[in-house]
């Protein structure tokens, strides 16, 4: 009898619970339906405009508690209760609320007037400039130009530079931290490419094939390059590149030497860098190796500050290439949506995603750009673009530049990051240029529509690794899933109508007055590595907002988008300006990064970990 009465005991109480779940399911639900719709009508806007971009941050979560979190979110109750309820603190009901009638873009590729590019448009030997000692009371990163000079004076031999290549990635993994910018490396594939470029340049019959024969760079584990294994950055999927990544073709084509495959946030997932993988580890930031990098290309900015190379290619689907220039003192290119083609990397976030360089100065910027932009009938995105061009980027007056400032929105960030900033702003507008004051309409509904296409985008793209590897994946990126579950096709559709009510809004109400956009690149500087942080992940929301404040613009409506370095704060950690850009004049930018540049010239610092291979 007493046995009976404990298990009837045992069952009310499994029933009240669940009675429990349902009633705060229910009364969640019902809440959510009973918010007041917002109807939009096509090209009418708030007026005046409010500033009005979220800072509602969920509670940081690490180590144990992010893990059972994770774990909770994943299950049936946690479908049911808490995504939703996070969903809404976090603002993401908005979605659901916004009543829009226009018809939605699905990929930002925005019309233009004129012929169209062959692939073949441009020249990158002009932008090669004289060679010039280094001052030794200054420091700079190495060039491209630097190589171009020191192999064709026969001064050193890229097999000279691939054996201090293979020297360095030695010594990243003997340091304590590792600095773990490249994660796959192979020494005979370094000096074969190394060899093959030699002789190019010691053979009287053959000729370099570019001005980056030679070069040393490093590719981002979301491209895929062979003979190394497609990660993506996880600890579970173990697939070998049967296949180069269109861009890959290029630099090989050119003559690159490719170092290695560089780190990055766990899917691409991250703006921080973390990384709990065994196959990867978290990558050191080389200014203060116990601060992150960003992300999500974080190993190919931490290859870049570190010396290891002086270019790497990165992937931009929320700020991924810009982020991570910004925190390590880069140079981050985003072009234009469709500029450079994406054949070959991992197909996860598809109407968000562009590739682009990291590199040390603007000027190596705009020689990947000419090298590796362009149409590829792998890419269909990329078919319908301009002729790719370099116009004026050496002409050192922005005479005639009108560049537009939201001063609300420049301002929501640190006070060192806004006051390093205006003082960069404050001498563009000493080389000519015209501050333009300008209002930025529904910054709020752009960040959470860029997250519902992002993250609604990786959940269809990962439908296998989440059934199959959720527990394999970081409590992270399994929060991030079991949120983006919860998005549905209304949501998705709508985030998309306001792609295109975006984009119309800076036709018409931003880039009829003004050449640029110029806001700062992070909220904040590289945040700090903690311990507990290494091997269960953390998850910060609030850390989120503040590094991707500037950046959801730019995925969202495909417009280019250039981070260059301007200073450091209290604590030497860097500073980055952004500049962006109409549709198809990355070239402008380019221009514009290139004059911004002489800001900081002479001021640089040297990173904590440096490898300098041509001294």
């Amino acid at each position: 009898m007493a046995e009976a009465e404990l298990i009837a005991g045992i069952l009310s109480t499994i029933l009240l619970c669940l009675l429990v779940i349902v009633v705060c399911w229910l009364l969640c639900v019902t809440k959510h339906g009973q918010s007041a719709l917002i109807r939009r009508e096509p090209g009418k806007y708030e007026a005046p405009i409010k500033y009005e971009l979220s800072h509602q941050a969920l509670p940081p979560l690490n180590g144990f508690l992010l893990r059972m979190a994770s774990i909770l979110y994943t299950s049936l109750i946690g479908s049911w209760v808490f995504v939703p309820s996070s969903l809404k603190r976090g603002h993401f009901d908005l979605i659901d609320r916004l009543v829009l009638d226009e018809v939605p873009i699905y990929q930002p590729l925005v019309p233009f007037d004129g012929p169209v590019s062959d692939g073949s448009d441009v020249s990158v030997d002009d932008l090669i400039i004289k060679e010039h000692a280094r001052k030794e009371d200054s420091f700079r990163f190495e060039s491209i130009s630097d190589y171009y000079h020191k192999y064709r004076n026969l001064e050193l031999t890229p097999s000279d530079v691939a054996e201090k290549v293979i020297e360095a990635l030695r010594d990243t993994e003997e340091q304590d931290p590792q600095l773990r910018a490249i994660v796959q490396w192979d020494e005979k594939e370094i000096r074969r490419m190394a060899t093959e470029s030699t002789k190019r340049f010691e053979s009287r019959r053959a000729q370099p094939l570019s001005v980056l024969d030679g070069v040393p760079v490093c590719v981002k584990e979301e491209l895929s390059c062979e003979p190394y294994i497609f990660r993506v950055g996880t600890c579970f999927r173990s697939k070998k590149c049967m296949e180069d990544a269109t861009i890959v073709t290029k630099l090989r084509e050119a003559g690159a030497v490719i170092i290695g495959i560089s780190n990055m946030h766990e899917l691409g997932m991250g703006t921080t860098g973390n990384n709990v993988s065994r196959h990867h580890r978290t990558p050191r930031n080389p200014y203060n190796v116990n601060h992150y990098t960003g992300g999500s290309s974080s190993g190919s900015a931490s290859a870049v500050a570190a010396g290891l190379c002086p270019v790497s290619i990165g992937t931009d689907g929320g700020g991924s290439v810009r982020i991570p220039a910004a925190l390590c003192g880069l140079v981050g290119l985003k072009g234009t949506f469709g500029r450079f083609s994406c054949a070959g990397c991992a197909p996860l976030a598809f109407t968000v995603t562009h590739i682009g360089p990291l590199c040390g100065n603007v000027r190596d910027a705009a020689i990947m750009y000419g090298m590796l932009a362009g149409p590829d009938p792998k890419d269909l995105s990329t078919k319908w673009q301009p002729p790719i061009t370099l116009e004026d980027f050496e002409k050192t007056s922005l005479t005639g530049t009108k560049m537009g400032i939201y001063t609300t929105y420049f301002e929501d960030a640190s006070s060192e990051v806004v006051d390093i900033c205006r003082k960069a702003v404050d001498f563009l507008e000493e080389q000519g240029a015209e501050l333009v004051d300008i209002e930025m309409a529904e910054l709020e509904e752009i960040r959470v529509a860029h997250i519902v296409a992002i993250l609604g985008e990786f959940r269809t793209g990962l439908k296998q690794d989440f059934a199959e590897h959720t527990r394999e994946l970081s409590s992270e990126n399994a929060l991030l899933l079991a949120t983006a579950t919860q998005f549905t096709c209304d949501a998705y559709v709508t985030a998309n109508k306001q792609r295109a009510r975006s984009i119309s809004y800076l036709q018409d109400h931003v880039f009829d007055k003004v050449d640029v956009i110029i806001t700062p690149a992070t909220g904040v500087t590289a945040p700090e590595i903690h311990h507990n942080h290494l091997k269960y992940g953390f998850s910060q929301t609030s850390l989120t907002l503040d590094l991707m404040r500037f950046v959801s613009i730019g995925n969202l409506t495909g417009i280019p988008c250039l981070v260059v370095p301007v200073g450091y704060d209290s604590q030497g950690l860097p500073v980055g300006l952004q500049i962006m850009g109409r549709w198809w004049e990355d070239h402008v930018i380019l221009r514009i990064g290139n004059i911004l540049e002489r800001f900081a010239e002479g001021h640089l610092r040297k990173p904590q970990v440096y490898y300098d291979y041509l001294e």
